[in-house]
């Protein structure tokens, strides 16, 4: 029993491409980076491969992956409908934009129109992908005022380095960009470490006494009502070592933090191949300690059903 790797990558792999996609998005139609062909093409298709390959993940989550497109009709109440929509809507500024830098050579005009309507839809999609789990009360860990923020700020951060890394590959280096990169890996660690010290802190006020309504005695469950576990147990109930989730903890700060921090802000004192160097190891290091943040982000969720259990 363990998070579905295709959630983790889901998540970790849209927030990056969302992230890229709204930075390329805005600073392309600004005239902040030049409408160079092969920049725009491995830029685009980086983000739009990211965001894909996600949303492409995402449906081998599903018990029926063929039903997927219903969700789509449930936008009113769905936040997951809503991600759906914002993210296929979002192709449509953004493929435009893309064929005008690629083809074109323009990011201006009616393309810059298309970035600045690209980055407007990756910014509410990861806002809609935030919601899906801020907004389920049942797991205090996730209904919390850290869990929107920290969605947009992952995007921003990771999207950033990756932008930082882009363009010192093709010797274009706005040391703008690569201080922003720097700002948000720290932002987000802090960020990071606020949410686990209000995680730790929570007190649940539900117990199995108050989930049964029984009183007089302590409740405990002797028996599981079904032999095997359901959906809920396998999804929210994961129960991990105190001693490997503090490691682990360890481990996303190294990596998707740490050690991209320290490769962003050693490369202002390198010559460009060097440079170019440390900021793809960066983007990597932070992309592979993503995916350890978003495993134990699912992993130390704890939904009440889990009372009815013994847990």
């Amino acid at each position: 029993m363990h998070p579905a790797f295709s959630v983790v990558f889901f998540t970790t792999a849209t927030g990056a491409g969302y992230g890229l996609l709204a930075l390329l998005g805005v600073l392309g139609g600004l005239g902040f980076i030049p409408a160079h062909f092969w920049l725009g093409l491995i830029g685009m298709g980086l983000s739009l491969g990211l965001i894909a390959a996600g949303l492409l993940s995402s449906t081998g989550h599903l018990g029926r992956p063929e039903r997927a497109w219903r969700a789509f009709s449930q936008w009113r109440s769905s936040w997951l409908s809503r991600e759906g929509v914002a993210s296929v809507a979002t192709f449509i500024p953004a493929g435009l934009f893309g064929i005008g830098w690629v083809f074109f050579g323009r990011t201006g005009g009616w393309m810059a129109i298309a970035g600045f309507l690209a980055t407007i839809g990756a910014i509410v999609t990861v806002c809609t992908t935030g919601m899906i789990y801020a907004s389920l009360k049942p797991i205090a860990q996730w209904h919390s005022p850290y869990t929107l923020p920290g969605y947009l700020i992952f995007s921003a951060m990771t999207g950033s380095v990756l932008l930082n890394a882009l363009l010192q590959a093709f010797a274009i280096s706005p040391t703008a960009v690569a201080v922003a990169a720097l700002l948000l890996t720290l932002l987000g660690w802090g960020w990071k470490l606020a949410t686990w010290r209000y995680n730790d802190a929570l007190e649940i006020a539900s117990t199995a006494n108050t989930a049964t309504g029984l009183a007089g005695g302590t409740v405990r469950s002797l028996e599981w009502p079904h032999t095997e576990e359901n959906y809920l147990l396998k999804e929210m109930g994961f129960r991990i070592a105190r001693k490997h989730g503090a490691r682990l903890r360890r481990i996303t700060q190294v990596l998707a933090f740490a050690l991209p921090a320290l490769l962003l802000a050693v490369l202002f004192a390198l010559p460009w191949p060097f440079a170019a160097a440390l900021s793809v190891l960066a983007a990597i290091v932070q992309f592979a300690g993503m995916l350890v943040e978003r495993w134990l982000f699912f992993a130390e969720a704890k939904h009440t059903v889990t009372l009815y259990y013994g847990r």
